[in-house]
């Protein structure tokens, strides 16, 4: 009953609107009715690096993963100098698969990762610029290894796409909006968004979720609002942001994507740049898919706004950070945000003062 009045009240709040600016007050993330088995988690650059740490860490949660300009999972074991050292450049050489199979098979003894079994039925997009200057595309083949690995049937789950023109970035085809300018595809920096005349949105939509989603032909609505973080954990920003399809607002079940943006991508840095133009929302509208878009926030040890995926939400306190498993701050605040999204869990709505 709960479930069903949340969702009631997300209809009155959604009814009949267009894309909308987000609101002056920060309202509790809504309650939707989502078919707990179409969630997938995309991202890119460090939000691509999140997102297989989710994958990984909830595969029963996530059936579907996308990753953009992002190497392996678990590629910087707690350490920023590896980080920056082998899972962006590569001067202190390529990470040692044993390695990182080491790490996930003692994740999985310890129960921080998800069951292989889950795991191998996820679909997964990968793509890399064969450009890309900040994270070395030998570092996404990396990743496509370690799932065909994982994978039930590789062939079949699992797709590899590689712009060798294309810098470090999510590819889009669209026409940017006046007063909006995307990265050249080659040239690549901020915003991240690359015009390569290339739909990453929806190669990776397509691929997710095979016939369930048709290119849109620009008809649907839809509100993209923001909502208070606060709730789920206070190290990342304040406010992010869901774009609700009309039809989702009304009730009817629809599809969650979690998408992550990248370094010096947050609203903080590029305004709202990533949440309405990287394509997802236009696929979204006609095909009863919500997308939820978290936001990291810049700090001392994170001024670049980056998702956690190197540890340094963790390593303050943690000789061996746990932030790519099950235990992680970031990880956990994310999971509780589809759950509360998907009425699986009680809303999380702290007294703001």
């Amino acid at each position: 009953m709960r479930r069903l009045l949340a969702i009631a009240l997300a209809a009155l709040l959604t009814l009949a609107l267009p894309v909308a600016a987000q609101e002056d007050t920060l309202s509790p993330l809504p309650v939707l009715n989502i078919e707990t088995d179409a969630i997938s988690v995309m991202g890119v650059s460090s939000g691509g690096y999140m997102a297989t740490q989710l994958a990984v860490a909830w595969p029963e949660l996530f059936s579907g993963l996308a990753v953009f300009a992002a190497g392996p999972w678990g590629c910087a074991q707690g350490e920023l100098s590896r980080a920056l050292g082998q899972c962006m450049g590569t001067r202190h050489g390529l990470p040692d698969p044993a390695a990182l199979a080491s790490r996930y098979a003692r994740y999985l003894q310890e129960g921080l990762v998800g069951e292989p079994s889950a795991l191998a039925e996820q679909r997964v997009y990968l793509w890399h610029g064969g450009s890309d200057a900040v994270v070395d595309p030998r570092l996404g083949e990396q990743l496509a290894d370690q799932y065909r690995d994982w994978l039930a049937d590789p062939e079949a789950q699992l797709k590899v796409e590689t712009n060798p023109n294309a810098a470090h970035g999510w590819p889009v085809a669209a026409t940017p909006s006046p007063g909006v300018e995307f990265a050249g595809c080659a040239k690549g920096g901020s915003p991240h968004l690359l015009a390569c005349g290339q739909d990453g949105a929806g190669q990776a939509l397509q691929w997710l979720y095979g016939e369930r989603v048709t290119p849109p032909e620009g008809d649907g609505r839809g509100m993209l609002r923001s909502f208070d973080q606060v709730a789920f954990y206070d190290g990342l920003a304040e406010a992010g942001y869901v774009y609700v399809p009309k039809t989702c607002g009304e009730g009817a079940p629809c599809a969650l994507i979690v998408a992550l943006h990248g370094c010096e991508m947050s609203a903080s840095q590029i305004g709202e740049t990533f949440v309405r133009h990287s394509g997802l929302n236009e696929w979204a509208t006609e095909n009863r898919l919500v997308v939820l878009y978290p936001q990291a926030e810049a700090s001392l040890p994170n001024p670049q706004a980056c998702w956690d995926w190197w540890g340094y939400d963790e390593s303050l306190w943690e000789l061996d950070p746990l932030h790519d498993s099950r235990k992680g701050q970031q990880v956990q605040a994310l999971k509780a945000m589809v759950e509360q999204l998907a009425g699986l869990a009680p809303p999380q709505n702290p007294e703001r003062h």
